[in-house]
């Protein structure tokens, strides 16, 4: 048999990347990881992390400075004197002590073998990476995304930001524009808005995130216009140019109107591209294009040996996702037994305040699917005693089930609403009825009201539809007095 020096050798040490090494180890497997910058990969350094960060920074600034309105009884004597310039010092801090718990020390003790350097196949069993070539009997892919750099005219004449670069700057800019309305884009706008940062998104589409439910979309949209940000959509980006120290934008919107949109920098968040360039793919047999690497059910290339997870394969670009693709691709390339990735059961979350959760299908896209034998339930937040003792009224959720009661998608929008829709989540994988909810037990007073509720409007109308007891109803009739 031929001996190989690893028997699996993973291909970024992202989320993933982190996720299918150990696992390796864990079965028992020699494994190494080869990163081209920095373990953490994009989540860690450039996207979950440090803006999650910032958004927390910039609600208490924005709470702190509310103070002054007495919204908890609690009355400033004067504005508070706050300086926001140490946000992004702060941010990369954070940045750096998530670091600290995954370095390629930690992981070499483990017994994990870290190469940091750009890898190349040479064929499907041999990679080429620091000088050396190293070989595996199987391989794991898992390089990520970067931004999309749209073709605008005149973009490569102005300096722009990315989530890679927009967490490096040391001074806050007095306006941005921001390029896409897609969670990227409008986290970090709301975030720079509450810092200061007068920020306006340009979006092409009808609407921003348009993967949300139109509903609760249109309901954030509102808020964040109430809260001071522009949102110009409809509007296509036709010409970045500098003047005067500034930077300007032409744009045009409906109807050939065209406008000129003017900031300090630019900040480009439409979208992503798959981190395949330079991995000479082709010499191991892999099939890939510019949206990615193609793999079957089984996240198995077109090269028996190796498989490939996470943003760089897709569908959906998430570090959960990522690492459930991960658990999969390195189980699969190690284990006879093929298990498939399964996406029914998608869930995200857009972390603007207040957020915005997403778990399985919108209210057109069940309607698409199972036309008018859908149910759909809703709780305000403002309903919710929690949200009364928190000031935390703004937002609903929005449950939608098939004939059987059985979630078909939940939606939330509101205070902990990532945190508050794995209830639902939990349900909806295990196939169990919404109503069952309402048989258990909630901690009150808690945010949780906007599941538990709507779990009992479901039983309340699943004991309405019951032909038995329509019956007894029948025959007993109106109570009289």
């Amino acid at each position: 048999m031929k001996r190989f020096d690893y028997d699996l050798v993973v291909i970024g040490g992202g989320a993933a990347g982190m996720v299918s090494s150990k696992l390796a180890k864990g079965l028992g497997k020699k494994a190494a990881i080869i990163e081209s910058k920095k373990l953490g990969g994009e989540c860690t350094n450039y996207g979950c992390v440090p803006s999650k960060a910032l958004i927390k920074a910039a609600n208490i600034y924005r709470c702190a400075a509310g103070a002054v309105h007495m919204d908890f009884g609690i009355a400033a004597r004067s504005v508070p004197e706050m300086d926001p310039s140490h946000v992004m010092e702060h941010v990369r801090d954070v940045v750096g002590r998530v670091y600290d718990g995954g370095t390629p020390e930690i992981f070499e003790k483990q017994g994990i073998d870290v190469i940091i350097g750009n890898p190349s196949f040479a064929d499907s069993h041999h990679v080429e990476v620091a000088g050396r070539t190293l070989s595996a009997k199987s391989f794991v892919i898992c390089t990520g995304s970067s931004a999309f750099i749209p073709p605008i005219r005149g973009i490569d004449t102005v300096p722009y930001l990315t989530n890679e670069t927009m967490f490096d700057i040391e001074k806050l800019p007095k306006s941005m524009i921001v390029l896409g309305g897609g969670p990227i884009g409008i986290e970090l706008a709301q975030a720079l808005g509450r810092l200061g940062v007068k920020a306006t998104i340009v979006e092409m589409a009808d609407r921003i995130l348009i993967r949300e439910d139109r509903e609760l979309s249109d309901a954030l949209t509102e808020r964040l216009v109430a809260e001071g940000l522009s949102i110009l959509t409809r509007t296509k980006a036709v010409r970045l140019f500098r003047e005067d120290g500034c930077i300007l934008l032409d744009v045009e919107q409906e109807e050939n109107k065209t406008a000129v949109v003017k900031a300090d920098t630019v900040l480009v968040a439409v979208g992503r591209k798959a981190n395949v360039e330079g991995l000479k793919l082709e010499n191991a047999g892999v099939a890939y294009s510019p949206k990615g690497i193609k793999t079957d059910d089984a996240l198995r290339t077109t090269a028996s040996n190796i498989y490939a997870c996470g943003d760089v394969v897709g569908p959906y670009q998430f570090s959960h996702m990522a690492e459930y693709q991960a658990r999969i691709a390195t189980r699969n390339a190690l284990l006879p037994f093929k298990k498939r990735a399964d996406y029914e059961h998608y869930i995200w979350c857009t972390f603007t305040n207040p957020e915005l959760a997403h778990a399985g299908l919108t209210e057109n896209e069940a309607r698409e699917r199972y036309g008018e034998r859908i149910r759909i339930y809703r709780w305000n937040f403002k309903d919710t005693d929690r949200g009364k003792t928190d000031a935390e009224e703004f937002g609903f959720s929005k449950i939608i089930c098939d004939e059987k009661y059985r979630v078909l998608g939940a939606h939330i929008l509101g205070s902990r609403a990532g945190e508050i829709i794995h209830e639902i989540q939990i349900i909806k994988t295990l196939g169990i009825p919404l109503y069952r909810l309402d048989s258990v037990i909630h901690i009150y007073p808690t945010f949780s009201d906007v599941v538990k509720q709507p779990a009992k409007l479901c039983y309340i109308e699943k004991l309405r539809s019951n032909p038995f007891l329509r019956l007894v109803g029948s025959i007993m009739g109106p109570k009289q007095r």
